[in-house]
């Protein structure tokens, strides 16, 4: 009868917890044996329920594992395709609207985006924090992290805004065409506007997903990809009255999205969660986890900036061989970000996998979890790669006008960079998950080296080499980035799987 009831008590425990609680089934397994040890069943009920506690930590295994990923990563895979989907809409309609309005928005996104993900490392330190507090139960320390995130958003907004307002000088110092730099200041200028309601979403978005409402953000986010293809359709070109303002429409459009998307994640944060109080007496300082979300934060800003800054560079380097280049760089980067951001979302889940288990204690769920998840995303790889090497022409051609005469030509470049993405895939897809695991650890500090030194000591380097002195072109640019997204994989992965001693920290 004991023992009978510490099966039903350990399976409905079980199952409203989800399969996290691992040390309450050890617990009730020593309580219940040692209970029926006064029945004189002490090696009998010792052996069945340690076998049974067991087979319900193992129930969570790779089949399980792979179903807690993909209900994590595909809501947020989504939710990055999304907001991705923003910023191609402005492609697409600003690409059928002028070559040269085309290569101002390649340019100044790449920019804008330089200065936006720096600056979301604090709101990404928010996801493996919230999910280790979360699994442990600590209330507090949910409220405490992700309000100091939002602190650190606004606080990295005010110092950056000055540099889009000059931005078009800059960009002209770094040797783009005039006219480009023009509309790509006149760009940046406006959505310099947007900085703080789009850091503060990633804060919301990162909080929102460790506590599981993955689902809510990405409806919130198909929800501003509607808005913004009828916002830009109506002041790109001037529809049903509005004035037709090109560039600036896209800019302006982008600025009301992004603002009315951080008011419904922060209503939505606060009805969902009133018990952790995100905006009460928000100006009370708290040194302790504003210091804590810095230390976490900074390097993922840094990490993060190493990357998108080297595709930055490839876009000034490509800019300086000439407009058709840099449009067809534009376009194929905007491709192959969208299967990029897939990884992406798995990576997330994978962040917060490892950050349960860590509050939790369970190194076994960790490495469990983290193989299926790497597996899954590389599976994803295939896919891919099929698409970039069978259909690139017609891959290339959604993005453009094919009445516009220039329209060939870019296509022609575009196919051969597709190719080259194929071959950076595996790479890029390896490289972002050892990240996320590393940062549901909370191991930032090391992988911002590993990062710095691929980007940059190799990758830029060869993207330059093999550009301008080897002579390959836009292509040449492409493979010293794949260069460098391979290095980063070797060493980053190699730092979560082979670092023993981390992970039994875990364990």
């Amino acid at each position: 009868f004991i023992f009978s009831s510490s099966q039903i008590f350990a399976q409905t425990l079980h199952r409203l917890t989800h399969g996290q609680h691992i040390r309450v089934y050890r617990l009730v397994s020593m309580f219940f044996a040692g209970a029926s040890c006064a029945g004189g069943n002490v090696v009998l009920a010792a052996l069945k329920f340690s076998a049974y506690c067991w087979r319900m930590q193992t129930i969570l295994s790779y089949r399980g594992h792979a179903l807690a990923v993909l209900a994590l990563g595909l809501p947020l895979a989504g939710s990055h395709l999304a907001g991705f989907a923003i910023g191609v809409i402005d492609v697409i309609m600003l690409g059928r609207y002028g070559v040269q309005e085309l290569a101002a928005v390649v340019l100044g996104s790449s920019f804008f985006v330089t200065f936006l993900l720096f600056g979301s490392g604090f709101g990404q330190a928010v996801m493996p924090m919230v999910a280790r507090a979360q699994s442990s139960g600590d209330v507090t320390q949910i409220r405490r992290v992700t309000r100091m995130a939002l602190w650190w958003s606004v606080l990295f907004g005010l110092a950056v805004m000055p540099i889009f307002l000059f931005s078009g000088p800059l960009l002209r110092l770094a040797g783009q065409d005039p006219e480009i730099a023009r509309l790509a200041g006149l760009y940046l200028q406006i959505v310099s506007l947007q900085m703080f309601p789009a850091l503060g979403m990633w804060v919301l978005r990162a909080y929102l997903a460790a506590m599981d409402r993955s689902r809510a953000v990405f409806l919130f986010t198909i929800a501003a990809v509607a808005l913004n293809a009828a916002l830009n359709y109506l002041l790109i070109f001037g529809a049903f009255g509005f004035p037709e303002l090109g560039l600036a429409g896209a800019a302006i459009a982008s600025v009301i999205v992004n603002t009315l998307g951080f008011v419904l994640h922060a209503v939505y944060a606060v009805r969902t969660f009133p018990e952790h109080s995100l905006f009460q007496r928000f100006l009370k300082p708290d040194p302790e986890a504003f210091t804590r979300v810095f230390r976490i934060g900074w390097p993922i800003g840094v990490t993060l900036l190493a990357e998108i800054a080297l595709f930055s560079a490839a876009a000034l380097l490509i800019g300086a061989i000439g407009t058709i280049e840099l449009a067809a760089h534009g376009v194929a980067l905007q491709i192959a970000s969208a299967t990029f951001l897939v990884h992406l979302g798995l990576a997330n889940a994978a962040t917060i996998r490892a950050g349960q288990a860590l509050g939790r204690e369970d190194g076994a769920g960790l490495l469990r979890g983290a193989l299926v998840a790497s597996v899954l995303s590389m599976a994803f790889v295939g896919v891919a790669v099929v698409l970039f090497l069978a259909v690139p022409e017609r891959l290339m051609g959604l993005f453009l006008d094919p009445s516009d005469p220039a329209t060939p030509a870019v296509i022609a470049v575009g196919v051969s960079l597709l190719a080259i993405a194929a071959l950076f895939q595996l790479a890029d897809a390896g490289q972002v998950m050892a990240v996320g695991l590393l940062r549901g650890l909370e191991d930032t500090r090391v992988p911002m080296i590993y990062a710095a030194i691929s980007y940059w000591l190799v990758g830029g380097p060869a993207a330059y080499l093999l550009a301008f002195p080897v002579g390959w072109g836009p292509q040449g640019v492409w493979l010293g980035l794949t260069f460098g997204l391979s290095v980063a994989w070797v060493l980053l992965g190699g730092r979560f799987w082979f670092n023993k001693g981390r992970l039994d920290h875990a364990a």
